[in-house]
């Protein structure tokens, strides 16, 4: 889908929440509009009297909606299905919104589920489209948590955000950038495309000079032509330096003019844990950056590698001490000019 089609999906997605709820009906009921009178696919948003809960409608023939159920339980949200007051002959499968405080994320859920069933014309289709996205939104829902992130996910996130901006400040391919962020995905490594990989480390306190690698696989460059370890060491202080906050807003106001790029982002912040309801949570932790350094993973670079596994030994988890790391330090330029997104 191209940015002019994908903004003109949010826009048109906000732009029928403001026509249903400026209905302010006193008369409970199912208030409905149509996402688009030219699209194949028969989808519908829709506000609930008096709860005024959203809802993702699709509408399907009875004969095939009614046998449709979606059985995972989804935070915030939930699935039901009713007759369709206006046409005996079809069914209304509803997503609907409860927890108000979800609606932001919402509305990328349904841009994200659009996306997949538009312009599709037969309903098993569609209707399994729908159902693989609400399963993927299921696993991103669960990933709220009351008490946000915890102090080393934040840390984690503000590293691999801190290299994330370098890359967008350099290089213009916002989309192919935002995608080569895989540790949402909680892939191997935190940044891949192609034959070139980043795995970003960050510290702090006492173990500036230590880093963890979380397996045998992490800085093993069997099938890439470049791997880099990015070591970020940070001060954590209350009410200074750079927030979580800070450098995520700052990741969205470079994106802004790439709206397919910056709803991507977003929804890989969603998927890593950060909401924006729980801002609050991290606006007096801030970081400044004690030290950030490149290395080049290759030859005689301290690591444990596939290969080096005994058969039977699995989970490997070690450490490394940068400073035996030295030789293979490189400069952010070299890095810059070898990974293409």
């Amino acid at each position: 889908m191209n940015l002019t089609n994908k903004m003109k999906m949010m826009e048109r997605i906000k732009k029928i929440w403001i026509q249903l709820e400026a209905n302010n009906s006193a008369v409970p009921g199912l208030f409905k509009l149509r996402y688009s009178n030219t699209s194949k696919c028969d989808v519908l948003l829709g506000l609930k009297f008096p709860e005024t809960h959203r809802m993702l409608i699709l509408k399907a023939p009875l004969t095939i909606g009614k046998e449709f159920n979606f059985r995972y339980e989804v935070r915030g949200l939930k699935f039901d299905k009713i007759y369709d007051p206006d046409d005996s002959k079809y069914i209304l499968l509803n997503l609907v919104l409860v927890d108000k405080q979800f609606k932001d994320v919402f509305d990328t859920l349904i841009a994200d589920v659009l996306s997949a069933v538009i312009n599709e014309t037969d309903i098993k289709v569609i209707l399994k489209n729908y159902s693989n996205r609400l399963i993927k939104w299921q696993s991103l829902f669960e990933r709220f948590k009351q008490q946000g992130l915890t102090p080393e996910d934040q840390r984690g996130l503000f590293g691999e955000l801190f290299f994330l901006r370098k890359f967008l400040q350099i290089n213009s391919d916002f989309q192919n950038i935002v995608a080569s962020w895989t540790g949402p995905e909680k892939q191997i490594r935190d940044f891949q495309s192609g034959s070139w990989a980043v795995e970003v480390k960050t510290t702090h306190g006492n173990n500036h000079q230590k880093v963890q690698i979380s397996s045998e696989r992490q800085l093993d460059t069997t099938n890439l032509e470049d791997l880099f370890l990015y070591h970020i060491s940070l001060e954590q202080q209350q009410n200074s330096g750079e927030t979580l906050n800070d450098i995520v807003d700052s990741v969205i106001d470079i994106l802004s003019a790439e709206m397919i790029a910056l709803n991507k982002f977003k929804s890989k912040i969603y998927e890593v844990g950060y909401f924006d309801l729980q801002r609050h949570l991290y606006e007096n932790i801030g970081y400044h950056i004690r030290q950030d350094e490149f290395y080049k993973v290759e030859n005689d670079f301290p690591r444990i590698e596939e290969n080096d596994i005994r058969t039977g030994v699995g989970d490997v988890k070690y450490s490394i001490i940068l400073t035996q790391c030295t030789p293979f330090a490189t400069s952010e330029t070299e890095v810059f000019d070898t990974i293409i997104p």
